[in-house]
């Protein structure tokens, strides 16, 4: 039996079981890490106790906006994200990687990181590193290298990760966006400090009581890019917008799926607060565990205020260099540990690499093949004459902005294509949980419905109608049309003959209407189009039911 005590926490018998991936080795290790009885378990937050600070928090909209609470204080704020590579194949190996996996079932002897075994190059996570690079306008390393990063943790099986420490393949960049209209707008620009290559590590999973852990190789191997950004944001809806930001441009380039529930998308946030006009920062303390945009927010938010509040107080220095978790259930921060600085790491060059040599030709082709990115998009959208609420909504998913532009190359108005997408498509989609891609209706059937009821053909409400057929079924608006006799009727005599038997039947409200209660119009109009089928023209009925009720009796 073997057991190895690993700073507190214990491996129990080690589990093999036969599997039947591997060609090199029959065998794969699943290994279960004990606490020992002695330490205590983490504590837990119970569903109630979550439900009841989240209620409390979300009541809390009457509060000060942070800002104006910081009397002379303001925040400094940058990010370290890890965005993981949707390469078919790991970094330096050739196993696969899926998400969800059984635990061990994509590793080999060169992830499990098992003496004798040499790491090799994926090409495609330098071609991914090229392009995020040029999309963050960054200054490319025609040569860089890789270094091995030395830590301790059950779940690096090396006991070092392949990572870039001080020639990255990519240094001063920058990322334009636009903040939310709702949050007052405006544009901003962040700078990135690097983008560098590295490997992810294993995954502990935790047991319910707290008292093992195991762990899961499958993810370790897995390429990463990470980007730094400089420490540019003064509050956390800056860094959440900054984060949206790099999701929204990884998913364009098509080299992320940048998921945040799934670990695609990770970011560590490092907070810190100065006297306004000091140049000198203060002491920075990094947050983990936010899995959305909302938390990451919140999270900065609440860090910044626990920090000030020990500044008021004349206890700075209990602000200590450190890594603090998130607590979604309570809403705050706590100690996780304390911060390694860069000599802990112990960084030395990759023996077992060569250097990273890319050419002026091979990026400038990779340069060629980048599409219209966020930015962009969202300047285009502008020159339209697109309200700037429009424009963030239209470029924020990748698949509804390709399906506005196809909208508008098969001769849509833009702003009747903005209005639809954003209207009765995005309300539907929402309700059924579906993207804009999973659905039936194509680019070019919304452009001939929007054609049709410009041309009078079919009313705004039957088009509506056949939005939903289109969705569901597919088709064309001109089929539809014909199988569900839905033409509209713009005969004024047709209608008046509607108008006068409706008036016919309803003498009361007739009597009403022309003793001063002209609300009753409405009545009548609803009326002739249930008559009509929805079919009658809109316009054409309102003239005409208003010259026979205001007609002289």
């Amino acid at each position: 039996m073997a057991s190895i005590f690993f700073q507190g926490i214990r491996s129990n018998q080690l589990i093999v079981y036969p599997l039947a991936h591997f060609s090199r080795i029959q065998t794969a290790v699943y290994c279960t890490l004990q606490r020992p009885q002695g330490q205590a378990r983490p504590q837990e937050v119970s569903f109630q106790e979550q439900r009841k600070v989240q209620q409390t928090s979300s009541q809390t909209t009457t509060r000060k906006p942070l800002e104006q609470n910081m009397q002379g204080y303001e925040a400094i704020i940058g990010i370290e994200t890890h965005v993981q590579l949707s390469t078919v194949t790991k970094a330096f190996c050739s196993c696969p990687y899926f998400y969800g996996s059984p635990p061990n079932t994509t590793i080999c002897p060169v992830c499990m990181g098992l003496p004798g075994t040499l790491p090799v190059l994926n090409s495609k996570v330098v071609d991914f590193a090229v392009k995020l690079a040029l999309a963050l306008n960054c200054e490319l390393s025609v040569t860089s290298k890789f270094d091995r990063k030395q830590y301790f943790y059950p779940d690096l099986p090396k006991g070092y990760q392949i990572s870039q420490f001080d020639i990255p393949i990519a240094t001063k960049g920058f990322i334009d966006l636009d903040l939310p209209v709702e949050f007052g707008g405006g544009h901003k620009r962040f700078g990135i400090t690097r983008v560098h290559m590295e490997e992810d590590a294993g995954k502990l999973l935790h047991s319910d009581s707290g008292s093992y852990s195991q762990v899961d190789l499958n993810r370790a191997g897995v390429p990463l890019l990470e980007i730094v950004s400089e420490p540019d944001m003064r509050s956390g809806l800056e860094a959440a917008e900054y984060a949206a930001e790099l999701q929204r441009l990884v998913r364009y380039l098509g080299v992320s799926n940048g998921n945040m529930q799934e670990g695609s998308l990770r970011c560590d946030v490092n907070v810190s607060i100065r006297p306004r006009g000091q140049l000198e920062l203060g002491t920075k303390v990094e947050i983990k565990n936010m899995n959305s945009f909302s938390a990451m927010n919140r999270a900065i938010d609440y860090e910044i205020s626990r920090q000030f509040l020990l500044h008021s107080q004349g206890q700075s220095d209990q602000i200590v260099q450190e890594t603090r978790l998130w607590e979604e259930g309570y809403q705050k921060t706590v100690t996780m540990r304390k911060k390694e600085g860069l000599a802990d790491y112990r960084y030395f060059p990759e023996p077992d690499l060569p250097e990273v040599v890319v050419t002026e030709d091979y990026i400038e082709n990779i340069r060629s093949s980048l599409p219209e990115l966020p930015e962009l998009k969202r300047r285009r959208y502008e020159k339209m004459g697109l309200s700037m609420q429009d424009v963030l909504f239209l470029a924020d998913d990748i698949s509804v902005a390709n399906f506005f532009d196809s909208t508008l190359e098969n001769g849509a108005e833009a702003k009747l294509a903005a209005n639809w997408i954003m209207g009765d498509i995005a309300a539907y989609l929402k309700n059924e949980h579906l993207s804009i891609d999973e659905v039936k209706l194509t680019p070019q059937g919304l452009a001939e419905l929007i054609s049709s009821i410009k041309g009078g053909i079919i009313s705004g409400k039957i088009g509506k109608e056949i939005l939903f057929e289109l969705i569901a079924k597919g088709g064309t608006v001109q089929k539809i049309i014909e199988e569900k006799d839905l033409v509209q009727i713009v005969d004024p005599g047709a209608i008046e003959a509607m108008v006068d038997k409706i008036l016919e039947e309803n003498p009361k409200q007739l009597q009403q209407y022309r003793g001063g209660k002209t609300k009753l119009q409405g009545f009548f109009a609803g009326q002739v189009m249930k008559e009509s089928k929805g079919k009658a023209n809109p316009t054409l009925l309102n003239k005409i039911l208003s010259e026979k009720l205001n007609a002289k009796s």
